[in-house]
């Protein structure tokens, strides 16, 4: 019984999500230089994270939110504009769903640990063997630990931004990894049949 309402909550949730992220793309507003209000802070609040503003958010989008964001579009492969339309607002969507799923699952690892993490679910997302997008990845059943006890919904810190950062520039401390798991942690014996990698911290990353 306990399985069955783990299953149905887990249903509930990915619905809630898919439902909720694409009404919120439909009615994001875009935002460029001269925009001000919540969104803006958010914004900055993210750029502030990835280490591309170095000043705390104002609510107010200027040039330097304007370069920021030019920053994060060139890093991130989206045309580089200064301009926050859909393209980029997706990319920063995946980018905090990413660093929710490091800082859910490794926050106590070294950086580099939190690295191979970010690493993984981009590996995941090359791989024709998993989903081809951040959210499918991330919320596909059992995946991630940090997705079925609710660690996912704490707030990120910058490390975790970071090194989701890092990762999409190409640092794969994982050495291709498309596993990573706690022998500590382990229910599903199932994990020791991959090809164990490398190991960073308590994580052991294999294919």
């Amino acid at each position: 019984m306990k399985s069955i309402k783990t299953l149905a909550f887990g249903l509930f949730v990915v619905l809630f999500l898919s439902f909720s992220q694409t009404e919120a793309e439909a009615h994001s507003p875009d935002l460029h230089e001269g925009s001000t209000g919540q969104g803006v802070t958010e914004l900055q609040s993210i750029l502030q994270k990835l280490g591309y503003l170095q000043v705390n958010p104002t609510g107010y989008y200027g040039s330097l939110t304007k370069t920021a964001v030019s920053q994060f579009q060139r890093d991130f492969n989206v045309p580089s504009t200064g301009y926050t339309g859909s393209l980029t607002r997706s990319k920063l969507d995946q980018v905090k769903m990413m660093a929710r799923v490091v800082h859910g699952e490794a926050r106590g690892e070294s950086y580099k640990g939190q690295v191979g993490v970010a690493a993984v679910i981009l590996n995941r997302m090359d791989s024709n063997q998993f989903p081809n997008s951040a959210y499918n990845v991330i919320f596909q059943r059992n995946a991630f630990t940090a997705v079925n006890d609710g660690q996912y919904w704490l707030a990120p810190n910058a490390s975790a931004y970071q090194a989701v950062r890092d990762a999409y520039l190409g640092w794969d401390p994982s050495g291709g990894a498309t596993y990573y798991y706690n022998p500590a942690g382990v229910s599903d014996k199932w994990i020791y049949s991959r090809t164990v990698i490398t190991k960073i911290g308590k994580h052991y990353f294999a294919k």
